[in-house]
Order: C-alpha cells, then sequence, then structure tokens
C-alpha cells in the first residue's frame, strides 16, 4: 500500500490540484517532510500568497493548524480570518506563529471572539515580528487594558502602518493609551477607532497628540459619543496639523457649535481632502459655514477635487430656481447619484435639499 512518503511525486501532484487553498495550507503542511518537500515545489503552493478564511467556521483548533502552517510558510502575505469562531487561545496559537514568520504583512481577525487576552498574545508579537504592516481586531470585545498592550507594542514597532480597533469597547481610556503612544510612534498612518464609545474626553487625547504626530493621515471616530467639546479638540488640532489628509466623525453627537471649531480650522489647514461629519446634528446654515470657510481659505487648491469631502446627499426637491452656486467634489456627486459632468459640479448654495447625512 502507498502512502504519502512512498507515492510518485506526480500522483501526489494529482492529489494536490483536487484540494483547495484552505486544504494545502493547513492541512497538507507538516504531515511529514517529505510532504512537505513536494508542497514546496507545487506551483499553486509556491504562489499561494493571500488566503480568505472568513467565515469558514474556524475555531481554535484549526487556527492552531494554520498558526502551525504559518512557522514555515514564506509565500503568505495576506491572510484573513475574520468572522470566525477564535478565541483568546487561538489568537495565542497565530500570535506565536508571528513571532518567527517573516513573510505576513496583512491579518485580518475581525469579529471574532479574541478578547483582551487574545488582543494581549497578538500585541506581544508586534514587539518582535517586523513584517506585518495591517493588522485587523475590528469587533473583538477588545477594552481599554487590551488597547493598553496593544498602545505598548506601539511605541517599539516600527512596521505596522494600519490598525483597526473598531467596533470594540476601548472607550476614553484606552484612546488615551492609544493616543499617547502615538507621540512617539513613528510609522502608524491609519487608526480606526470606529464604535468604541469614546467621548470629548477621548477626542482631547488624541486631539493632543497629533499637534506633534506627524505620520498618521487617516483617522476614523465615526460612531462615537464626540459632541461639540470633542469637536473643539479636534478642529483646534487642525490648525497646526499639516499630515491628517482623512477625518471621520461621521455619525457622532456634533452640532453647530463643533460645526463652526471645525469651519475656523479648515479657514487655515490646507491638507484636509476628505471630512464625513455625517449623522450629526448639523443644520444647513452650519455647512454652509464650513462651504464659505473652504472657499476663503487661499491655500487649498481652488479645483472640485481637492476640495474636503461632505458627503452630501439630495433629500427632496429641485435644483430649479438656485441663484447662487458652490462647487463640491467629483466623489460626492457621484455618492449622492448626481448626474456626472466634465470636472466640477454646481449645487445650490445653501438649499435645505442637500444635507449632512
Amino acid at each position: 500500500m502507498h502512502t504519502f512518503s512512498t507515492l510518485p511525486v506526480e500522483i501526489v501532484y494529482r492529489i494536490m490540484d483536487h484540494q483547495n487553498e484552505p486544504t494545502l495550507f493547513f492541512s497538507m503542511q507538516n504531515v511529514c517532510r517529505r510532504l512537505n518537500q513536494i508542497l514546496s515545489t507545487y506551483e499553486r503552493y509556491r504562489t499561494l500568497s493571500a488566503l480568505d478564511l472568513r467565515c469558514y467556521k474556524i475555531r481554535d483548533e484549526e487556527a492552531q493548524h494554520i498558526a502551525y502552517a504559518l512557522r514555515t510558510n514564506t509565500t503568505l502575505t495576506t491572510l484573513k480570518l475574520s468572522a470566525n469562531g477564535i478565541s483568546d487561545k487561538g489568537a495565542q496559537y497565530i500570535a506565536d506563529a508571528l513571532r518567527t514568520n517573516t513573510t505576513l504583512t496583512a491579518l485580518d481577525l475581525g469579529f471574532n471572539r479574541v478578547g483582551d487576552e487574545g488582543a494581549q498574545h497578538i500585541a506581544d508579537a508586534l514587539r518582535t515580528n517586523t513584517t506585518l504592516t495591517t493588522l485587523n481586531l475590528r469587533g473583538n470585545g477588545i477594552s481599554a487594558e487590551a488597547a493598553q498592550h496593544i498602545a505598548d507594542a506601539l511605541r517599539t514597532n516600527t512596521t505596522l502602518t494600519a490598525l483597526d480597533l473598531s467596533s470594540n469597547r476601548v472607550g476614553d481610556e484606552g484612546a488615551q493609551h492609544i493616543a499617547d503612544a502615538l507621540r512617539t510612534n513613528t510609522t502608524l498612518t491609519t487608526l480606526n477607532l470606529r464604535g468604541n464609545g469614546i467621548s470629548d474626553e477621548g477626542a482631547q487625547h488624541i486631539g493632543d497628540t497629533l499637534r506633534t504626530n506627524t505620520t498618521l493621515t487617516a483617522l476614523d471616530l465615526g460612531f462615537n459619543r464626540v459632541d461639540d467639546e470633542g469637536a473643539q479638540h479636534i478642529a483646534d488640532t487642525l490648525r497646526t496639523n499639516t499630515t491628517l489628509t482623512a477625518l471621520d466623525l461621521g455619525f457622532n453627537r456634533v452640532d453647530d457649535k463643533g460645526a463652526q471649531y471645525i469651519a475656523d480650522a479648515l479657514r487655515t489647514n490646507t491638507t484636509l481632502t476628505t471630512l464625513n461629519l455625517g449623522g450629526n446634528r448639523i443644520s444647513v446654515e452650519a455647512t454652509q459655514l464650513i462651504e464659505d470657510a473652504l472657499h476663503r481659505n487661499a491655500g487649498r487648491p481652488m479645483f472640485c477635487e481637492n476640495y474636503v469631502s461632505y458627503h452630501l446627499f439630495r433629500t427632496s426637491g429641485s435644483m430649479t430656481g438656485c441663484s447662487e452656486k458652490i462647487l463640491v467634489p467629483l466623489n460626492v456627486v457621484q455618492e449622492s447619484g448626481i448626474p456626472r459632468g466634465r470636472s466640477c459640479f454646481e449645487l445650490c448654495d445653501g438649499s435645505s435639499e442637500f444635507l449632512f447625512y
């Protein structure tokens, strides 16, 4: 009887031809030394750089097999494991693999059951890992305790550029930990803290950090509890910050007073290109303040595509009878469903039919 240790290589290749990529990666690897050697010459395995295992019903046992394969794999750069059942134990297996793996650059563990303990294992691995650039821990029940461990890792990690902690519960305390780490971190460019119960206090910590941080370009604080005071802290930062290009404050508690703070900051800021204030309590009159600030900002290029994106949409009525016009970005018009023209679009200035969403 033949086994993998005695089957001709071509026969093993044919068997592999009938296996899907997940099976090739974590079921056939490390079975025996000979099979590992054959795998290393098999074309589908040699060129496997991305593995999508989202919604794959993976639990800790399967995560252990994946982690075991990661220890020796040298081809995989992207691994998506979101929406499975991986707990802190499975996260520990993967974290241990990250200590030796030198090729993985993007890891998605979103919407699992990693929790604080599992997040700490991942954070500890980040202290020594030098290849991972993108980490998604969205929706894992992570609190301020785990945020502190992640922040500690960010103080020494020099490769991570994108961190997604959205839909967790880091709160103001966790936001402070992350903000403090960004005072010294010089590599992170994208930070997502969406949906974390962050209020004005957390916004203040983040705003204070952005006064000195010179690497962060995208910040998402949407779906939090930031009101006018928090908006003021962020706006004060925008007066001097010269690196942030995208800011999301959508679905918070900002009203016209907060919009005024932001409008005042936009009179001098020349780097922000995308701003989302949708889902707040901002009136049409307050949107006009922001529009006026952009028009009066001499340092901002006068091209539609370079304006801050308001994410406007049309609610009712028509555009007839408008006396004054304003220019809005092409991407705003595309998202609103308004027919596209050559380069710019003109919308009714101050019309009640165009609102923040």
